[in-house]
C-alpha cells in the first residue's frame, strides 16, 4: 500500500504530466488542423473525413508526445517539491530517495503499457487508416464536379482546368486547360468541354470543342498551335483503396520480417515504451534542485535530453535501415548514450564545485 508521502508525489506527478501532456496534445492538434485543412483544399477532400483525418494524425503521433510530457511532469512536479522545501522538510524526517522512485516508477511503469500499445498496435493501425481515407478522399475530390470559376487540378496536378461558366447539362463554357507533358507544356484555349469518367473509374476524360492548343517547352520561342474541333485528354485517376507506407505495416509483419527497413521501423515503435522508462528514470534525479536555484531551473536540461534521444533515435533507425549498425543491436545503444549524456549533464554541476572548492581550500585555511 502506498503510504502519505507516496500517494502526494504520485498526486503530484500525474497532474503536472496531465498539464504537461494537454499543452502538448494542443499544440499538436493545431500543427495537424493546418496541416489537414491544406491539404483538404489542395486536393479537394470531402468534409466529412477532415475531422477523421485529424483525429487520426493525433494518434499517430501521440507516443512521440506521452514521453516528453512525463520527463517534464515528473521534473515540473518533484521541482516544485525541492524549491519548496516540501522535499527537504521529508529527508528530514527520515524519507528516503525510494520513497520519490517508487510512485513514479509504478505510474511510468502503467504509462510504458499505455506507450507499448499506441507505439506497436494503434499508431500503425491509425496511419493505415489515414492512406486509405487519403485516398478515398482524393478519388472523391476528383469525381466532384468542375465548378465554374475555379481551378481544378487532375492527374496528380499534371493537368489544370478552368471554366468560365457552366450550363445546365453541365457542359463547361470558355475553357482552359494546362498539361504538363514532361519535355513540353501544352495550353488548350475551348469554347465549351465535357467531362466524363470511364467504366472502371480510373480515367477522366475531358473533351474540347472548338479552340485551339499551344505546344512548346516554356522559356522557348519554339511554339507548336493546333486549331481543333474537339480535343480528347484523358487523365488517369489515383487508385482506390491504396495503403502504402512502412509505417502502416503492421508490427507483427516487422517481427517476422528480414528486411533492413521493416526491422528498423520495428525498432523504432520499440523505443518509444522503453524511452519513457528512462526519461523517467533520469528525471527524478535532474529534478533535484540546490539552494534558491529556481522551480523550472532543470526544464532547459529536460528539453535538450529529449532532443538529443529522438534525434538519435531517428538516426539510429536510418542507420540500421541502410546497414550501417547490426541489426541485433537495435537501437539499445541510443539508450545507453541517453543515460550517458544524462549523467554527464547531472555530475558536472557537482565536479566543477568540488574542483572550484578544492582549488580555494587552501586560501579559506591561509586566511
Amino acid at each position: 500500500m502506498l503510504r502519505i508521502l507516496d500517494r502526494y508525489i504520485l498526486r503530484e506527478v500525474v497532474v503536472s504530466w496531465l498539464g504537461v501532456t494537454g499543452v502538448l496534445l494542443a499544440i499538436l492538434i493545431t500543427n495537424q488542423v493546418a496541416s489537414v485543412l491544406a491539404r483538404a483544399a489542395e486536393s479537394g477532400y470531402p468534409r466529412g473525413v477532415v475531422l477523421e483525418l485529424i483525429s487520426l494524425a493525433v494518434v499517430q503521433n501521440v507516443s512521440v508526445v506521452l514521453p516528453v510530457g512525463l520527463l517534464l511532469g515528473v521534473v515540473l512536479a518533484l521541482g516544485r517539491l525541492y524549491h519548496d522545501s516540501e522535499m527537504t522538510a521529508a529527508q528530514a524526517c527520515g524519507a528516503r530517495p525510494r520513497t520519490v522512485l517508487i510512485p513514479v516508477l509504478g505510474f511510468t511503469a502503467v504509462l510504458t503499457v499505455l506507450i507499448g500499445l499506441l507505439s506497436l498496435q494503434v499508431a500503425p493501425a491509425a496511419t493505415g487508416r489515414i492512406l486509405t481515407l487519403r485516398s478515398e478522399a482524393l478519388r472523391a475530390g476528383q469525381f466532384a464536379p468542375i465548378a465554374a470559376g475555379n481551378f481544378r487540378t487532375f492527374g496528380g496536378g499534371s493537368t489544370v482546368v478552368y471554366a468560365q461558366d457552366t450550363a445546365k447539362d453541365g457542359t463547361l463554357e470558355r475553357v482552359f486547360v494546362e498539361r504538363d507533358r514532361g519535355d513540353h507544356l501544352e495550353v488548350a484555349l475551348a469554347q465549351r468541354a465535357t467531362h466524363a469518367y470511364s467504366e472502371d473509374g480510373n480515367l477522366q476524360v475531358i473533351t474540347l470543342y472548338d479552340g485551339e492548343r499551344y505546344e512548346g517547352v516554356p522559356g522557348e520561342r519554339k511554339f507548336r498551335i493546333v486549331r481543333f474541333a474537339e480535343n480528347t485528354i484523358p487523365v488517369r485517376l489515383p487508385a482506390a483503396g491504396e495503403v502504402t507506407g512502412l509505417e502502416a505495416l503492421p508490427t507483427g509483419a516487422l517481427i517476422h520480417s528480414a528486411d533492413l527497413k521493416q526491422r528498423a521501423e520495428f525498432h523504432f515503435r520499440l523505443a518509444f515504451p522503453i524511452m519513457a522508462l528512462v526519461l523517467a528514470m533520469i528525471g527524478v534525479p535532474l529534478a533535484r534542485l540546490r539552494p534558491r536555484q529556481g522551480r523550472y531551473a532543470r526544464v532547459g536540461y529536460a528539453v535538450l535530453i529529449f532532443f538529443v534521444y529522438i534525434q538519435l533515435a531517428i538516426a539510429g533507425r536510418t542507420w540500421l535501415a541502410r546497414g550501417v549498425t547490426p541489426e541485433w543491436l537495435g537501437l539499445w545503444w541510443v539508450h545507453v548514450i541517453v543515460i550517458g549524456f544524462s549523467a554527464v549533464i547531472l555530475l558536472a554541476p557537482r565536479l566543477l564545485a568540488r574542483a572550484r572548492y578544492r582549488r580555494n581550500a587552501p586560501r579559506l585555511v591561509a586566511a
